[in-house]
């Protein structure tokens, strides 16, 4: 047996043992890429470096063998610094957007490409599900939205963008409600100030998190500008009830009519174990709240919105004028993360936001490689025009449009996992313009796209040990080395028997499931 030391633990393992085997036995966890449990060590990705106290050096610890006497330390700042630059340099290479460009360009940040492929599906109720996470009054906003969304959106490139406004609306408007899961109470109570966009939206996020939430408003009925702002035409007033009564099922408390005075807040305050102000424009306002200000509006820590006030938390146009309503709601799911950190004594970070890479836009050579997973044709529009919606059957076929240009690995996806935890700085290490995406989706179930592997060899080795036919292989030689199909064959003849194996075990969603 051998005996030693990690992170001041010692242990005994046989002869043989991997570093990084011993460490797991420990209950240590080494982050790595090319490492698969069934398979022969293959060093590859160097971000399993740890530092050997005895010699002083940085070994990788899934091929190096444990040996008496070490003294081991998995994590430090010169280890974390190797494994940061050992990210940049595989970053330098791996070309994909982690989220869709329309996502990162909604206020909201709500996930466009899933609600596409649901809609697609005809899967509307599904589809409204998926929304509702970010917006909470997606009919309402089907119909105001000015959808920065699209202006994003890669099939602008192509030729006209999806109609992404069009179809949050039909998900509001045509998709039926799941049952609200009822969340154990906390015990905890919030007062959200103002009951337009904004303060909807943290009302609803907040509930749905076990806070008893009582919405004031000096109106008779919640809506704020949505309400008297708007005429009938643009937004009916039984669209904004309905949105707003899903919104009041949840056990949010109304008090309307609610003159909000100095004396008033304070008592609010005091009543309460966290305030949300959300009241609109601020000019009258700024003495009724005693909090730190500028000409614009209320002084908010940008990323979490808490006022010069701990318990106080400030959100939509008390912040700065503006008549984008998508931003206010937005503003309002953020903050109820912000507002539940601080009520269990957590570090206030607000939204977790995780590290994205991003392509940029499209080349020409790119095209034909995106719309192999759309349809041609440009943007539809609704068949009675004006500001009517879409059919359900027009919905779907728009929706078939998307070219499905996030990962399909974003929630397991080793490399932005990683990324993000080291603080990787994506460009460090770039030389050269990026490579032209490609994608092999000639296999029933998985697809291939060659610009995101990282080369760690799984693939190639499990196929290996399968026994597949053709499987994988490194093809070329040095710097242009990339994996694929030998001989040029076809994908679905590489993988016959081990795909859906292979995918799952792919560290960057290069090869993933179809669905």
């Amino acid at each position: 047996m051998i005996k030693l030391k990690i992170n001041n633990k010692e242990i005994q393992v046989e002869a043989g043992t991997s570093v990084m085997k011993a460490a797991q036995s420990l209950g240590f966890d080494i982050p790595n890429m090319c490492w698969h449990d069934e398979l022969e060590h293959f060093t590859s990705c160097m971000l399993c470096m740890v530092k050997d106290h005895g010699t002083g050096k940085l070994l990788p610890s899934c091929s190096v063998n444990v040996v008496d006497g070490m003294d081991i330390e998995t994590d430090n700042e010169e280890v974390a610094e190797s494994r940061k630059t050992a990210l940049e340099l595989l970053m330098s290479e791996h070309t994909g957007d982690c989220e869709a460009p329309c996502q990162v360009a909604c206020p909201a940040h709500m996930d466009i490409p899933k609600m596409n492929r649901l809609i697609a599906a005809d899967k509307l109720d599904e589809a409204l599900q998926v929304v509702k996470r970010d917006i909470a009054l997606p009919a309402v906003l089907g119909r105001i939205c000015p959808a920065p969304c699209e202006g994003a959106c890669h099939r602008k490139t192509v030729d006209e963008p999806v109609s992404i406004c069009l179809l949050k609306r039909i998900t509001g408007d045509e998709g039926i409600e799941s049952e609200i899961q009822k969340v154990p109470s906390t015990g905890k109570n919030v007062a959200v100030i103002g009951a337009g966009p904004a303060g909807l939206a943290a009302a609803y996020y907040l509930q749905l998190r076990g806070i008893q939430v009582t919405l004031f408003d000096k109106g008779q009925k919640a809506g704020g500008l949505l309400r008297t702002a708007l005429s009938d035409e643009i937004l009916p007033k039984e669209v904004l009830d309905k949105e707003i009564g899903s919104i009041m099922k949840t056990g949010v408390l109304f008090e309307g009519g609610t003159e909000i005075t100095a004396e008033k807040f304070a008592q609010i305050k005091n009543e309460f174990d966290a305030v949300v102000v959300a009241t609109g424009a601020i000019s009258e306002n700024t003495e009724v709240f005693g909090l730190k200000s500028n000409p614009k509006g209320i002084d908010v820590e940008r990323s979490t919105y808490q006022t010069s006030d701990e318990k106080v938390f400030a959100i939509g146009n008390v912040l700065r004028s503006s008549r984008l309503a998508v931003r206010s709601l937005g503003q309002g799911k953020e903050v109820a993360f912000s507002v539940m950190q601080f009520l269990n004594n957590q570090e206030i970070k607000g939204e977790p936001r995780l590290f994205n890479s991003r392509v940029g836009k499209l080349v020409a050579e790119e095209f034909a490689e995106y719309l192999k997973e759309s349809v041609p044709g440009k943007r539809t529009f609704p068949k009675e025009g004006g500001r009517s919606g879409f059919t359900k059957e027009e919905a779907i076929a728009e929706a078939k449009r998307c070219l499905h240009c996030d990962c399909r690995a974003i929630d397991d996806c080793k490399l932005r996992t990683y990324s993000d935890h080291y603080q990787v700085d994506q460009k460090r290490f770039k030389t050269s313009a990026r490579r032209n995406i490609t994608k092999q989706i000639n296999h029933g179930s998985v697809v291939y796209e060659p610009q995101k592997c990282i080369k760690c060899g799984i693939c190639v080795r499990l196929t290996e040990k399968y026994s597949e036919r053709f499987g994988f292989t490194y093809v070329g030689r040095g710097f242009d080395v990339v994996i694929g199909v030998p001989f040029d064959e076809a994908l679905e003849k590489g993988l016959t028997e081990t795909a859906i194996k292979v995918a799952k075990a792919c560290p960057t969603g290069a090869i993933s499931l179809k669905e």
